[in-house]
Order: structure tokens, then sequence, then C-alpha cells
């Protein structure tokens, strides 16, 4: 049985993607993220011998914390965090029982470390509509929730990612872009590899609506009108962002729990 201080796997796993999700601390020693360098989504990785260092940072949030098993490493910093009233649980059996329950990793190699920064910093065209929408959002949910993203004109791109050590996305000739007939929202969860039943719905919508593919499902169409919508309701490309998380948090909770449910659905109004 979990005990009061430790989540469980199922538990965290609903929780990650969605606003409601805790900070991840990773704490395994170097030698062991070396044997398997994924992470759980949303994760970062920290020293366990300074965990106090994220006491200002952590104050006033929850927070999960793992190692390889989720034994001394994790329950000490933890027990440390919580002399701070921080509430902090550990996750049940660590790493390696989420890797055991199948549950998503990321490719941590994948993971662009802007230099001398905590968070990843990436850059794209300005006035965004769908991929620029859903790949900030994906980002934050399941790479890094504090990422921070440049809006500059198109020309600048690739001249402010160089200045600004920013990883550039969604522009033609760059790594994180379309693929054929993939988006780039398509490349991210292929290169972080995160293909989950809901995050593979989501693709095919946001691809139908970003390259007018209508006809790869229903929702395409509405999907680009909504975007359309938020497009000319904000002149700032940041507050379009924000408005626009609320409206990619909704999309991935139809995707992951509603998408078979109808209009008068016994299931109408619960949330979980």
């Amino acid at each position: 049985m979990t005990s009061p201080t430790e989540i469980s796997v199922s538990q965290l796993s609903r929780l990650i993607g969605t606003p409601d999700c805790p900070v991840i601390i990773d704490l395994r020693i170097d030698e062991d993220y070396n044997d398997a360098p994924t992470i759980i989504p949303s994760a970062m990785r920290w020293r366990f011998d300074n965990i106090e260092a994220l006491v200002p940072a952590l104050t006033g949030k929850s927070v999960v914390i793992y190692c390889q098993k989720g034994l001394k490493i994790s329950q000490g910093a933890a027990a440390i965090l919580r002399t701070y009233n921080i509430h902090a649980e550990t996750l049940e059996g660590g790493h390696f029982a989420w890797r055991d329950a199948g549950a998503p990793l990321v490719n941590a190699s994948k993971v662009p470390i802007a230099e001398g920064k905590t968070h990843t910093v990436w850059v794209t065209k300005q006035r965004p509509k769908i991929d620029r929408i859903a790949c900030p959002w994906f980002i934050r949910r399941f790479i890094d929730p504090h990422a921070q993203f440049l809006f500059v004109a198109p020309s600048q791109v690739e001249l402010v990612a160089e200045k600004f050590n920013a990883t550039p996305f969604d522009v033609p000739d760059v790594f994180w872009t379309h693929r054929q007939e993939q988006c780039t929202f398509d490349t991210m969860l292929s290169e972080f590899g995160l293909k989950t039943d809901a995050l593979n719905k989501m693709a095919e919508i946001i691809r139908g609506a970003d390259t007018n593919c209508h006809n790869l499902a229903a929702e395409c169409k509405g999907l680009m009108a909504i975007s359309l919508g938020l497009s000319r309701m904000y002149k700032n490309d940041l507050e379009q962002l924000d408005a626009g998380m609320l409206i990619y948090d909704a999309l991935y909770r139809w995707a992951r729990d509603a998408s078979n449910e109808g209009h008068n659905s016994s299931q109408d109004g619960v949330a979980s």
C-alpha cells in the first residue's frame, strides 16, 4: 500500500499533461541516469545533495521526487523539503516502477538546454496559429514547464536563435519543423518519444488543421476555427499563447478521457 508521503505511478500519470501536475524532480545519481537517459514527462534533473537550493522556487507548490527505486535518495530529499513546509511526495517504486509500468518516458537527449539557464528557450515566427501554439503547449506540459518562447519576425528566427542561444521551431530548414506530411507537433512527439493514445489523437487533429487536411479528423475544422479566432483576439503573441494553453488543455482531456462521449453522456460535468 502507498504510504501517506508517496504517490503511485497510476496517480501521477493522471496528473501529467494537466495544469494540476506537480513539480517533478529526478534525483537519480549520474550513474543510474546514464544507464537509462530517460525522464518522466516534465521532470527536471537535480542533485539530491543540493535539494535545499530549490526551496525558494518550490515554496507553495506540490512536488513529486523520484530516484532509481524510490528509497533513500528520494525519501530523504522529500523529508528535507517537508521541513520547509513544502508538500513533497516520493514516487512509489521510483524510476524503475514507472518504467516497468510502461508509463511514458521522455528521451532526455533531445531536450535542448540553454547554456547558463535552468529552462529551455525556444524561438519561432510571430503571429502563431496552430502548430506554434500546440508545440509550446506540449513543451510546457510534458518537457519543460518553465520553457520560454520568443516570437519574432520570420526573417529573424534563426539569427535570434544564434544570438540568444534559443532553439528554433516550426520554420523551414531547422530540426524541429515539418517532415513530409507531418507537422512540427508530430516531430516533437516522435523525437521526444511520447506517443500516447491521447497525444496521437491530438496530433492527427493538429496536423489536419495545420496542413489544411481537414479530412483527417472531424475536429480539424473546429480547431482551425478556434485558432483563427484566437489570433484575431490577441495582438500580443504571449497573451495568445496563454489563452491557447487552455484550448489545448481541454483538447488533451477530451482526447484522453472523453472522445467517446456525446453531449448527453452520463459523464457530463464530471472532473477527474
